[in-house]
């Protein structure tokens, strides 16, 4: 079985899954995400997004291959580039991280290591480019899937939170963590990254 991860690039933006492909959650501020989907534009903005992103600040995604295969990818950035984060009550993100915006693991190709491969790359890339740590907000209250991935999901892989919240607290892992996982971690990192595999998942909001 070959795998390989590369750099999410708009030539393999096909590869995602539909729905990803065509959800701008994260990449747009609530109202103009939902003009977006009213105007039958979600995939437009979201190739747009990524072109800004790759030449203003470079690769921010990254897309798991198995036998020519995509079956997961990780999407991240600076939250400058990303809008609909200033709505939630537990930003700012900090100064010295970049943003986890979303991330799966195709059901069949969980439970592989996968995801924390996926995730140790992420963090050597970051790592290079001057960042010490990954954030996100976190669902407290998740109980299906969501753009949002769940709390306790994100704490069981090494996420810390850094400020509380009822509904949506921020966690954050620092990224040296990340490279020196073993593989008790996995396990908790498949569930994490499957939590977001079903359809209904990423949906433009």
């Amino acid at each position: 079985m070959g795998r390989r991860l590369v750099p999410l690039t708009l030539d393999n933006l096909p590869d995602l899954p539909r729905r990803c492909r065509s959800c701008v959650f994260w990449e747009l501020d609530p109202v103009s995400g939902q003009a977006a989907v009213k105007a039958g534009r979600p995939e437009l903005e979201k190739e747009a997004w990524i072109s800004a992103v790759l030449l203003e600040w470079g690769s921010c995604g990254r897309v798991v291959y198995v036998d020519d295969v995509a079956v997961g990818f990780v999407l991240y950035a600076p939250p400058a580039y990303v809008p609909r984060a200033t709505a939630f009550p537990t930003s700012p993100i900090s100064p010295d991280a970049v943003q986890l915006m979303t991330a799966l693991i195709v059901p069949g190709f969980q439970g592989q290591g996968l995801g924390r491969v996926m995730v140790q790359t992420v963090a050597k890339d970051l790592l290079r480019r001057g960042f010490k740590a990954i954030e996100a907000f976190g669902d407290a209250r998740w109980k299906e899937p969501a753009c949002v991935l769940p709390a306790d999901h994100l704490l069981a892989v090494g996420f810390k939170t850094v400020r509380p919240h009822p509904a949506y607290p921020r966690l954050r892992l620092e990224l040296r963590t990340a490279l020196s996982w073993k593989e008790d971690v996995e396990l908790a990192l498949d569930r994490l990254l499957g939590a977001v595999q079903k359809e209904p998942v990423l949906r433009p909001l």
